[in-house]
């Protein structure tokens, strides 16, 4: 059947006496994809901050070890909603430090001004804003998201900067995961030493990454967990990569050239000869 055109009108929830903040929580909650993020879950609703307040939304990909602190705001956006939506940002990766976080903002208008200002984050705060609009189509209510503003990445060399600036050791790492992902890692390390004997262990607070003893080397990187380790490859052909680990039965994803799997130790022993071709690949292409 061929689509027609049903004309529609724009409103505001703001002040609306049947659709509130509360009401547009519950239909996020209830099906979180509609705001564009992915194949995500609800944690947790009005999630306690202490003194800060409640955060709205939590929500985990945990494909992509990754949580996205979600601030809602029916109207334009303000200081304050940026601002909070910050610190509970920051209270949640002090709080879970093994996973990514990502602060989202969702209002029904995302001024230019504000654009500005969250833009001056750029690199060093992961942020999404995301813009409300509310459509009338005849008796039925459509909620449109629309992502106005996406810096979720870090540059790399921001990474290593920030890095070099905070350098840890292995106990920093004991008691953040657990020995058992730590020996994980040594395994996994193991062969990367085969591909590239020069490398040593690297260790910052986000990452433990790679040296050569006179600058980093970060084409493999570890994130030890207290479950698993997540295993990063900086590899050309990353689509595929991730394509044949999930096909092989592990849980990967890539993005911008980096290739992204968790391993455990039960993981690495049914898959060790995948897992060993990728580090292989990757310390190939580095040398390259």
């Amino acid at each position: 059947m061929p689509l027609t055109y049903i004309p529609h009108e724009t409103i505001a929830l703001k002040g609306h006496s049947d659709f509130d903040e509360a009401w547009l929580q519950s239909k996020i909650a209830d099906d979180p994809s509609i705001l564009g993020l992915g194949d995500v879950s609800v944690l947790e609703r009005e999630r306690n901050q202490g003194k800060a307040g409640r955060l709205d939304l939590l929500l985990s990909d945990p494909r992509q070890n990754l949580r996205y602190e979600v601030e809602l705001m029916l109207g334009a956006t303000d200081p304050s909603h940026i601002i909070r939506a910050i610190e509970y940002w920051d209270i949640e990766r002090r709080r879970f430090p093994s996973y990514e976080h990502v602060a989202v903002l969702v209002a029904e208008d995302v001024t230019a001004r504000f654009l500005n200002v969250m833009a001056l984050f750029s690199g060093s705060i992961p942020l999404i804003a995301i813009q409300l609009n509310t459509l009338k189509v005849k008796d039925h209510i459509v909620l449109d998201f629309v992502r106005v503003l996406d810096q979720t990445e870090l540059r790399v060399d921001d990474e290593e900067e920030a890095a070099g600036k905070a350098p840890v050791d292995r106990e920093h790492w004991e008691r953040r995961s657990s020995l058992e992902t730590l020996d994980l890692m040594d395994q996994l390390f193991g062969v990367v030493q085969a591909a590239s004997p020069q490398q040593q262990l690297n260790y910052n607070r986000q990452f433990i990454g790679l040296t050569d003893g006179r600058r980093s080397r970060n084409f493999v990187l570890f994130k030890p967990a207290r479950r698993h380790l997540r295993l990063e490859a900086k590899v050309e052909a990353d689509e595929d990569w991730a394509n044949r680990l999930e096909d092989a039965g592990l849980s990967a994803n890539s993005k911008r050239g980096r290739v992204f799997v968790n391993v455990t130790s039960k993981l690495f022993a049914e898959h060790r000869e995948i897992i060993e071709e990728l580090i292989r690949q990757a310390a190939s292409e580095s040398e390259a």
